[in-house]
């Protein structure tokens, strides 16, 4: 009868609780959507295999380019519902637990580059920080309204860049195709002189429907969880902790803004911190 009732939960939280990531912050200035392809609705991907998996469904195209610096710290920003930015919700709801993951891509043209075309190195990730108990990089995300913050790494080549956030939902992953996987692609450019070419996947290609971090019952006590894809570039992935993970924002929730711009802030635009 448990078992039942949590997956009848499952469901239920499945449908109301989706999500999608929809602004951008640089070092503390908000992008808003300014360079986003937001997607047409917060439906997930449920396949690793179509070319969905790069970029979402048939997103709407955007001709911003938010500029970014090696060393900078680039936050992502994700919501159930578009244009609601309030810290009263959570940024994904119900017990879609999972981990969170940042990809970068090199392009010619981030305006017009298609995500799977494209080659991606992993530049950050949290997956279960702790397992006293349990604790996802989702509930992460919604300790801190949504935002999970990163570092462009330090040397990379300078130009045009495709940055993927993604939330993989595992409350129904026990089975084949129940991963649920949440991702927005962001249009980026890049300064500085770096010239490092990091090693690279392909999105369908990078992820299989039977990796243990895609095809796995979290309804148990987990010690371990393997992050799908490859190892972040030039960062490392928190380890598992024995302690319970600290639940206070890190994100200066009081300062979060209830609008979205939706062009690219000029320079020297302050900002409000970082997360």
């Amino acid at each position: 009868m448990f078992a039942k009732l949590v997956l009848a939960a499952s469901l239920a939280a499945s449908v109301a609780a989706h999500a999608t990531f929809q602004e951008l912050w640089i070092n503390g200035v908000d992008q808003g959507s300014s360079c986003v392809r937001l997607p047409q609705s917060n439906s997930p991907v449920t396949s690793v295999s179509t070319p969905d998996i790069a970029c979402n469904a048939n997103p709407h195209p955007s001709d911003g380019i938010c500029q970014v610096m090696p060393g900078d710290e680039v936050t992502v920003e994700m919501h159930q519902q578009p244009n609601d930015r309030s810290c009263a919700n959570e940024a994904i709801g119900g017990n879609h637990y999972g981990p969170v993951i940042v990809y970068m891509a090199k392009v010619d043209d981030a305006t017009t580059a298609v995500g799977s075309s494209a080659q991606w190195f992993k530049v950050a990730e949290i997956g279960l920080p702790s397992d006293n108990p349990d604790y996802w990089g989702t509930e992460v995300l919604n300790d801190n309204c949504g935002h999970y913050t990163f570092k462009v790494p330090s040397d990379i080549a300078p130009g045009n860049y495709l940055i993927r956030a993604e939330v993989i939902a595992l409350h129904v992953a026990s089975s084949v195709g129940g991963a649920q996987f949440y991702m927005s692609c962001y249009q980026v450019n890049v300064g500085g002189s770096g010239s490092a070419s990091p090693p690279t996947v392909s999105f369908p290609g990078a992820y299989n429907a039977e990796d243990p971090g895609i095809l796995i019952n979290i309804y148990q006590q987990l010690t371990t969880y393997t992050i799908p894809g490859p190892t972040p570039y030039a960062t490392t992935s928190p380890a598992v902790a024995n302690t319970p993970y600290p639940t206070t924002a890190t994100w200066n929730t009081a300062l979060q803004p209830s609008t979205v711009p939706t062009a690219v802030p000029t320079p020297g635009t302050p900002g409000i911190g970082k997360a």
